[in-house]
């Protein structure tokens, strides 16, 4: 109970902790499978009010994290034409490329403008007729609907210099992956409750089916997480397997469809990369051939140099599971904020930036 006096519902908190430990009675390791849950879990310290039995791994919740370093050699690639205005969240600035990262370039001349919404680069392309603007769209299915919604308003301008370069990605493939994976240790899963607020809870209903592995749509709060784990392990020290909603007040049912009509108008699964994972089948989404003025892969021709890339950096084990932090002999030490190796070292919502922070 070291951090609990930081608690706003510090009552809960301990009765909470206190319930858990009270029917833990085999070893379980649980994985959350957002980048918010991850940094939420280092920052309260909530490990470490856990049984010994109980194990929290990371999984692939950052969408900063898991875009593949040829996305990455694209965007530099843009950014680097005369003609261009490179857009980007403020996360993806120092992900490393195959040889350097958008802060490098910017400092080498480049048009790379940091930005909150892909709205503020429909109104940039508005105002420069004589620039191809290029927002770097990363994501899961929550941010998804809010790029298509910039990609609508620009068709509805009848903007044509605005284009998508996209980076986006679905969940429930990628736990399949980790739970395919002959290596897996996941017991159970913390689903992310903002991406289930857009997709609803159907397809975890399979997974958890399949794999005879609980699925707890949680929130992000520490007493949504404990809550979480807590619903989590009642599970699975009964053996039973199913989804369950404990973040209703935020997660319906059937979850945004609004925000999924909008999804499948514009974008159609796709096969995707996740760095440091892999290809996983049917796990990204790309710009349906009807929109497809609007995707800067068919505006513009890429030429990024193809590489073998050797990387010291495990932060794909980690994401599956199989490995820690603690067990990178780089990290805290060769591995910074300053001097990353690889992206989840360099996102506010990376395993290795939180563990960084916050240990």
């Amino acid at each position: 109970m070291k951090y609990v006096d930081e608690y706003r519902n510090k009552e809960q908190v301990q009765s909470l902790v206190r319930a858990i430990r009270k029917i833990v009675t085999h070893p379980w390791h649980i994985m959350e499978i957002c980048g918010g849950q991850t940094h939420s879990i280092a920052r309260y310290r909530l490990e470490e009010m856990l049984p010994e039995k109980v194990k929290l791994l990371h999984g692939p919740g950052c969408p900063v994290c898991v875009t593949p370093i040829e996305i990455i050699d694209q965007a530099l690639e843009l950014a680097k034409r005369p003609d261009v205005i490179l857009a980007s969240f403020g996360d993806m600035m120092r992900v490393p490329g195959s040889r350097e990262d958008l802060m490098q370039v910017k400092a080498h001349g480049a048009d790379v403008r940091m930005m909150y919404s892909p709205l503020d680069a429909v109104e940039l392309a508005g105002t420069e007729p004589d620039k191809e603007i290029v927002f770097f769209a990363i994501g899961f299915e929550t941010t998804a609907p809010v790029h298509m919604m910039a990609l609508k308003e620009a068709q509805r301008r009848g903007l044509t210099n605005f284009s998508l370069l996209t980076s986006l990605f679905t969940v429930p493939p990628a736990i399949e992956a980790i739970l395919s994976d002959p290596e897996c240790k996941v017991n159970g899963f913390l689903t992310a409750g903002h991406v289930c607020a857009v997709t609803g809870n159907k397809e975890y209903y399979r997974l958890a089916e399949k794999y005879k592995t609980p699925m707890v749509v949680t929130g992000f709060e520490p007493v949504d997480l404990l809550y979480g784990i807590y619903r989590c392990l009642l599970q699975l020290e009964t053996g039973t397997y199913t989804v369950e909603n404990t973040y209703k007040r935020a997660v319906p049912e059937n979850g945004n469809p609004a925000a999924r009509n909008l999804i499948n108008e514009i974008l159609e699964p796709c096969d995707q990369e996740w760095r440091g994972i892999g290809i996983i089948p049917n796990s990204g989404l790309q710009i349906r051939q009807t929109f497809d003025r609007y995707s800067s892969r068919t505006k513009f021709n890429f030429h990024p140099d193809k590489k073998d890339i050797v990387s010291e950096c495990i932060a794909g084990k980690i994401m599956r599971g199989t490995k820690q932090t603690t067990d990178c002999p780089f990290f805290g030490t060769r591995c910074t904020p300053e001097h990353p190796f690889g992206a989840p070292m360099v996102s506010t919502e990376g395993v290795c930036a939180a563990y960084y922070k916050y240990r």
